[in-house]
């Protein structure tokens, strides 16, 4: 938290304690709150430099592209299972009607 947002913080703080805690000093406090909350947990989570924004990003990219490629995968895997099984049904009609024994 830098020194400015530190200030601000604590100027709030005691406007909300002189005046009674009024509505609008209470939205004001919670809005300040709220930012320096997130930036600090930005902060802890190493995003906040100015590239953290292109590194989300290309997480994402990233991330997308697995979910991609683990379909593609799974999808192939299916397609290959299933050629595999109507191969032994074939095998097995050949070997039921008596065709392996002709063709040898």
């Amino acid at each position: 938290m830098s020194t400015t947002e530190t200030m601000m913080l604590a100027r709030l703080i005691a406007q909300a304690e002189a005046e009674g805690a009024a509505l609008v000093t209470l939205r004001a406090l919670v809005e300040e709150a709220s930012a320096t909350g997130a930036e600090a947990a930005c902060r802890r989570l190493g995003l906040d430099d100015a590239r953290a924004r292109g590194d989300l990003g290309e997480l994402r990219e990233l991330l997308g592209a697995w979910r991609d490629a683990k379909s593609s995968a799974w999808k192939a895997a299916a397609a290959w299972v299933t050629r595999l099984l109507l191969a032994l049904i074939l095998v097995g009609v050949a070997v039921k009607t008596g065709l392996l024994g002709k063709l040898a």
